[in-house]
């Protein structure tokens, strides 16, 4: 052999080692800021943490979106999320306002801790301003529940998904559906059907939402005694026609009520004289924001349940409880598709004849994974980030 051939052999064995040992330590050396800054994020933000953070360093930015106890504190101590690195303390606003906030404090987090790749969730304004901020220093994004599709462009919520996928690198797909909706806009690089994260939550937390909370005693209510009701949305609390409509039908409902109030639902049912009469009607019960396992227990042993927030419809569908959407259209068709679910809008006949007639009829098809989306997301990071670093 000769010396320079030698010499050749040699370094390419050198290189190999050092190639080698550099990836012994790669994972632990991969870079995560994960955004969140709403009570559904928080959620969706449990396993994937908890995952990540088995094998790489995630730095956890709370934007401050929700920052009510009921509606954040509490879920980071129920849910077991360590406690943010970063809180922007954002707060309430305009969407403009907010959305602004957020991005130009994120992006100072983003500059001081150079991440591999920030993730984001869902469909929130912390998820547009935790994308668009990403977008603009380079820096990689993958969307947790990517693909969703409402394709009503006046709800914010669908302006926040539609913008977070078109800036996404890595796209984590719930369903099927998901899926084929990012492959009629042309997205069909490094997208991934993970099924849905939710789902790994209400297989871990349903059991213990059975033995440790007692919000049923506390509110004196009976399994399948009562239907449960949640409000929140801009659609449904900005428009007093609509909420008025939501409200006459819950008054005229002969099952009790249980109704956990949101923040912003409260602030319009004021403003619009319409909360005391809801205080005043005997079957309905109005409580604060209930914590994560409450609402769970609450889920679960509801006789119906009627909602407008998209995972609340999801909740409902893993727990089997017949779910009526106030809305005229979901992101979550296969729930509908499947028939646990029917939308009805704000229209109060309409809220009425579903309260009363409702009844799933058909079996569940097995439609949002196995319940191991966090881990399937946690592989597809590191490998992205090995092959790209």
């Amino acid at each position: 052999m000769s010396g320079e051939g030698y010499v050749l052999t040699f370094m390419d064995l050198f290189f190999m080692f050092i190639r080698f040992v550099c990836s012994m330590g790669q994972s632990s050396m991969i870079r995560i800021v994960s955004i969140v800054g709403a009570r559904p994020q928080f959620i969706k933000a449990a396993p994937v943490c908890r995952v990540l953070r088995e094998t790489m360093t995630e730095v956890l930015v709370h934007t401050g979106q929700h920052y009510d106890e009921n509606m954040s504190r509490i879920f980071f101590d129920e849910l077991g999320l360590p406690r943010p690195n970063y809180d922007l303390e954002v707060g309430s606003g305009s969407h403009a306002l907010q959305t602004g906030l957020m991005m130009e404090r994120i992006e100072r987090v983003l500059i001081d801790e150079k991440p591999n790749l920030v993730l984001v969730y869902g469909d929130t304004n912390s998820t547009l301003a935790g994308a668009l901020a990403a977008a603009k220093l380079c820096v990689p994004i993958g969307h947790v529940e990517a693909g969703l599709r409402s394709y009503n462009r006046s709800m914010p919520e669908e302006i926040n998904r539609l913008l977070a996928d078109h800036c996404s690198e890595l796209l984590f797909c719930p369903t099927d559906t998901a899926r084929k909706n990012l492959e009629k806009e042309g997205i069909t690089e490094n997208v991934f059907l993970t099924g849905d994260v939710m789902y790994d939550v209400a297989l871990e937390f349903g059991k213990l939402a059975d033995e440790r909370s007692q919000v049923l005693t506390e509110l004196g209510i009976d399994k399948t005694d009562y239907m449960l009701c949640t409000v929140h949305r801009a659609h449904s609390t900005d428009n007093q026609d609509h909420l008025t409509g939501i409200v006459e039908a819950l008054m005229k409902i002969s099952d009790r009520v249980i109704f956990p109030v949101h923040p912003r639902t409260r602030g319009a049912l004021k403003r619009y004289d319409l909360l005391e009469c809801m205080e005043a009607a005997e079957h309905i019960v109005i409580t604060q924001p209930v914590s994560y396992l409450d609402m769970i227990r609450l889920e679960k042993n509801a006789k119906k349940i009627l909602t407008d927030s998209g995972g609340v419809q999801k909740e409902a569908y893993f727990y089997r409880v017949p779910c009526i959407t106030l809305r005229d259209e979901t992101e979550w068709v296969e729930t509908t598709e499947d028939g646990w679910n029917v939308l009805v809008g704000t229209d109060t006949s309409k809220i009425l004849q579903a309260a009363q007639t409702f009844s799933p009829i058909s079996d569940q098809r097995f439609l949002f994974g196995d319940g191991k989306a966090a881990v399937k997301i946690g592989e597809i990071i590191t490998n992205y980030v090995s092959k790209h670093y």
